[in-house]
């Protein structure tokens, strides 16, 4: 996408939007809203519609401002009103999706001016390379290995009143450290911004206009949905995202524009900081947009693009992505062995281009070789659920990633990423596949409890010229902590809030963080959602 297009789209639909505000001002204003349901609707988009259900008005007459807001209809005294637009998506039982929540229940928690969310994401996980430090290297979704942990309480919910709305969700557990800790905008300028926003995983507000099937503006941090995934793993199929999800944003933060042209489609408009990025890394924002189109109940397409400098000591590169998904529930019926059957089809493709970068690898008039810096992913899934109350469902999928210039690359924890960083860059290279099946028991609505078998494989990972190579990227059996496994033995030194400082890795009389090319992994998970 060129970035005059999206300036151009992005300023066309603001300026809509703008303009329905204005024409429709008052009697959007008079609308009373109603809290969100958990109908059979997508929860991705579930938390973005917010479509306050408001009561049939007297309105002037049809035309323009009749279709923009809703189909104007007489009533028994002749009268014109109007008549509101369905919700987006409501016309069907999405639950099935992957990414979505698959609750059809109300929330347990909800009222005129709030609807709460929890969710409390517990998880085991065993590795077969047994790391002696209980470290996760390459995940977002895992962070310690043969521990029970908290992965993530989400405590929130949405604000609506009259047509103002907002969303806050607290996050804690190790994802507040495992997903901020790779954004690298951070560690431009001063403020912490890790520490300010690591427990917040989302946090927006904005204004809804009862216009087409519904308007939203927002601002603040809000997800990304960029790789199908949701970052809640109670509305995943898998536990355990494959690369294309687990190495594209999980949030942005700045503006969005979602509009509902039809109650089939969404189009949503992004001016963020960056690429899941608190701030941003050079003078210009990122942009983008995302396109859900349900023409019915069994079928899905998503089509995310981004365009954005997200290079730290590069300002004249840019980043195109492209992000595009296909789902479909093939079988549906009330009795039988299997009951529902459905996959989805994931392709991202992206590359840089300047600053010394091409997205392909070319040489420049002098001769010089300017190296190829593109990411190509993809991922397949497909789920079976069984018996005619579907309490069981077997996931088996996996995905592979190219990713030269290692620019997506999540980087490794512990003195792995020192290593990382050291081979990092213009010429590396980066070639994973994964593949991973899972069981899910789900007694009720609000219950999962998950089985799930990973292996990853990285086919090889090469160094930027002239540095040294990484002999693997998972942990192996002596970690990446340190010969001891511990931070509190050797020459660590401690902070006043007592966060551990590790010595440089030519203290520790040549020990290197063992990193090996493949990982078995179990998982096993417990996941409440309210």
């Amino acid at each position: 996408m060129r970035k005059t297009t999206s300036i151009f789209v992005l300023t066309a639909a603001l300026c809509g939007g703008l303009y329905a505000s204005t024409a429709y001002g008052q009697t959007g204003l008079a609308a009373a809203a109603a809290p969100v349901q958990a109908a059979p609707v997508n929860a991705t988009a579930a938390n973005d519609i917010a479509a306050p259900a408001a009561p049939a008005k007297q309105t002037p007459g049809g035309g323009l401002l009749s279709w923009l807001h809703g189909r104007a209809i007489k009533d028994t005294n002749g009268i014109q009103v109007e008549q509101k637009a369905s919700d987006p998506f409501a016309f069907g039982d999405f639950s099935w999706l992957n990414g979505a929540s698959r609750k059809t229940t109300p929330p347990a928690f909800d009222s005129k001016y709030f609807t709460g969310d929890v969710t409390f994401d517990l998880n085991y996980t065993h590795s077969y390379n047994a790391p002696i430090d209980n470290t996760v290297v390459g995940s977002t979704a895992l962070a310690r290995d043969n521990e029970l942990q908290l992965s993530f309480m989400g405590v929130g919910g949405d604000i609506h009143y009259e047509h103002v709305r907002g969303r806050v969700m607290m996050q804690f557990g190790t994802r507040s450290t495992v997903v901020p800790r790779n954004d690298g905008s951070s560690y431009k300028g001063q403020y912490d911004l890790q520490t300010i926003y690591r427990y917040i995983s989302e946090a927006y507000a904005g204004y809804h206009w009862d216009t087409w099937h519904g308007i939203n503006l927002d601002a603040g941090i809000f997800m990304s949905y960029i790789g199908l995934f949701s970052y809640n793993n109670f509305e995943n199929w898998g536990y355990q995202p494959s690369y294309t999800s687990d190495n594209t944003p999980w949030f942005f933060n700045g503006l969005r524009l979602q509009t509902f042209p039809t109650d089939k489609l969404k189009l949503e408009f992004w001016l963020i900081n960056g690429w899941q990025s608190y701030g941003m890394f050079n003078r210009s924002p990122g942009m983008g947009v995302s396109i859900y189109y349900r023409p019915k109940e069994t079928v899905d397409y998503v089509f995310n693009e981004y365009y954005g400098k997200d290079d730290e000591g590069a300002p004249g590169r840019y980043r195109f992505h492209s992000d595009d998904s296909y789902e479909l529930r093939y079988v549906n019926r009330k009795k039988g062995f299997i009951t529902k059957a459905a996959f989805s089809l994931t392709g991202d493709f992206g590359f840089e281009d300047g600053d010394g970068v091409t997205p392909f690898g070319k040489h420049d008039s002098k001769g010089n070789v300017l190296p190829a810096q593109n990411f190509i992913s993809g991922m397949v899934y497909n789920r079976l659920w069984f018996g005619e109350q579907q309490k069981f469902a077997w996931t088996i999928g996996g995905g592979y990633m190219h990713n030269p210039g290692q620019y997506l690359v999540l980087a490794p924890t512990g003195y792995a990423d020192t290593v990382y960083q050291a081979q990092t860059g213009i010429g590396s290279t980066f070639n994973a596949w994964d593949a991973s099946t899972s069981i899910d028991f789900m007694p009720n609505q609000n219950l999962t409890f998950k089985l799930e078998y990973v292996h990853r494989k990285l086919v090889n990972i090469g160094a930027a010229p002239g540095t040294t190579p990484m002999t693997g990227y998972f942990a192996g059996h002596g970690g990446v902590t340190g010969p001891t496994g511990y931070t509190n033995t050797g020459n660590y030194t401690y902070t006043s809030s007592g966060a551990s400082i590790a010595p440089p890795l030519n203290s520790l009389g040549g020990w290197m963080p063992d990193l090996t090319n493949h990982e078995n992994r179990i998982v096993l998970a417990l996941l409440v959602r309210f």
